[in-house]
């Protein structure tokens, strides 16, 4: 059995954790809003039309920010014809994804469903067909309080207190030619300059997130970080981060790697806002919105075949597996050990579509193996990361050298005298004995040990089999003359939660 072992002090610390990087991501497209979180027929539905099993599941996560309506529909949203009385609201062809949207669910009705699910709304404003009057009407429209012609005709519409949305997205991957309105960095950084210093004449509370890449491997990358930030560093809060990963050659050994990759990326972003940051001669340190990422590729030869002009058809509905969840327990430690710039991350998206939750229109709701390493974070990882030492034996692939088969940090909450080590054991073939030496925490025992493993990499579930890949507690962490020992199965995420 191989062997890893980690130091942990409380003193070695990176940051803290802003809980806005569990966040995540409904977009009007495929069945995310119609037959996801929304669906008045179904027996399930509120008095609002939202699907009541939907909702349990998302609290279930603690989602603490959801950014909506998109992604690549928001190049092309009139956010207008997203309220008012339903009957009056246009249908619109939907260019990014090829489909017919209805504006039966709006701007207002998303406001209703965020305050069910407990989470606060990250919105967006188009900058593809629209630019610096409709974001600032729209701001005006949400968040001014009355006696303004827009605020007025959100009371109209019956929501007579503002909803004070903090968070906006200036647009959504501009640097993409797919996008609606796609533009050079020159063209965006100038438009989304002049849209967020309108908005925040509008409401100076507001925080604001430029586009970045729309992945590293874009020819642009980070070229087009550099100029947007000559443009907009100082109306910006964030810069965005996008990315997915697959596994489409099978190649697990490789595929489990991908949080490599995610680290680099963070790491190279932060470089750059950093230069810009020096070339300002500022006192602005530029944080991080990595506001879409997951695993996307099963789905993609089926989405191929779809029939354009379809509503609401089911698109990017990947079945996940359990390797797919290891890695996204991977891609969560990357966020985490980065958490002193990226302060909001979304995994992308929450409902149906490349989603931890998926829906069967008319019947059962249920979780998909990605559900549980998301769900895990969000409930445990609220605190300061520590910034471990760790010995581990390595493995090469033929993208990545030297990967770790220990992937592992630990976050302390000072506040309730908790420590939750969370641990992917790469290794498809063998237990990793992880020992970790905890003597600067004094008094701590082992409260549980979180397991989710399976003998078939390729275990999904289903709503006719729910329960094929769920976590148990039958880990076998104890603690001992200061020094945390536990076995952790090969290919499987851990959670060891510590207590005093």
């Amino acid at each position: 059995m191989k062997s890893a072992k980690m130091v942990l002090d409380k003193d070695f610390r990176i940051g803290e954790v802003d809980s806005r990087i569990y966040g995540s991501f409904v977009e009007h497209l495929g069945r995310a809003v119609y037959g996801g979180i929304y669906e008045p027929e179904h027996a399930t539905a509120d008095e609002d039309g939202f699907r009541e099993d939907v909702l349990d599941l998302v609290r279930q996560l603690k989602v603490p920010i959801v950014r909506y309506p998109g992604g690549n529909f928001v190049s092309g949203f009139n956010w207008e014809d997203s309220v008012g009385p339903r009957a009056e609201r246009p249908r619109r062809l939907d260019l990014a994804w090829r489909t017919v949207e209805t504006n039966q669910m709006g701007v207002n009705e998303f406001a209703d469903w965020a305050k069910k699910a407990n989470t606060e709304v990250m919105m967006a404003v188009n900058l593809g067909t629209r630019g610096v009057d409709a974001a600032r009407n729209f701001v005006e429209y949400c968040n001014h309080p009355g006696g303004s012609y827009w605020s007025d005709l959100r009371r109209k519409h019956g929501y007579e207190q503002p909803h004070g949305f903090k968070t906006w997205c200036l647009g959504n991957e501009m640097d993409g030619p797919w996008q609606i309105g796609h533009k050079t960095a020159e063209e965006y950084g100038r438009i989304a300059l002049e849209s967020g210093k309108v908005m925040k004449w509008v409401d100076p509370t507001i925080d604001l997130v430029a586009c970045g890449s729309s992945n590293s491997s874009m020819r642009t990358f980070p070229e087009w970080e550099a100029t947007v930030l000559e443009h907009t560093y100082d109306v910006a809060d964030y810069i965005s981060l996008h990315t997915y990963y697959g596994n489409r050659n099978d190649d697990t050994p490789n595929f489990l790697a991908k949080s490599l990759d995610m680290d680099n990326f963070i790491e190279t972003v932060v470089s750059v806002c950093d230069y810009i940051k020096a070339k300002k001669r500022s006192k602005k340190t530029m944080m991080l919105s990595f506001d879409e990422w997951n695993v996307w590729f099963h789905s993609n030869e089926a989405d191929r075949k779809m029939e354009p002009w379809q509503i609401a058809p089911p698109q990017l509905e990947d079945v996940y597996t359990h390797e797919d969840a290891l890695l996204v327990g991977s891609l969560l430690l990357s966020l985490l050990r980065h958490a002193d710039r990226v302060k909001v991350a979304c995994l992308a998206q929450l409902v149906n579509v490349i989603a931890p939750i998926m829906t069967r229109t008319g019947g059962g709701a249920w979780a998909q193996t990605i559900f549980y390493p998301y769900m895990h974070a969000s409930l445990y990882g609220r605190g300061t990361v520590l910034n471990p030492i760790i010995d581990s034996p390595v493995y090469d692939t033929k993208e990545f050298d030297a990967v770790p088969y220990l992937d592992s940090l630990a976050v302390y909450n000072e506040e309730n005298d908790e420590i939750t080590i969370f641990a992917v054991n790469r290794d498809l073939e063998h237990a990793l004995t992880l020992e970790c030496d905890v003597r600067g925490f004094a008094g701590y025992s082992v409260a549980e040990h979180i397991v989710l493993e399976n003998d078939d990499l390729k275990a999904v579930n289903t709503e006719d089999h729910p329960n094929r890949v769920v976590p148990h507690n039958g880990g076998n962490a104890a603690v001992e003359a200061g020094h945390v020992t536990a076995a952790l199965p090969k290919a499987s995420w851990n959670v060891i939660r510590l207590t005093k």
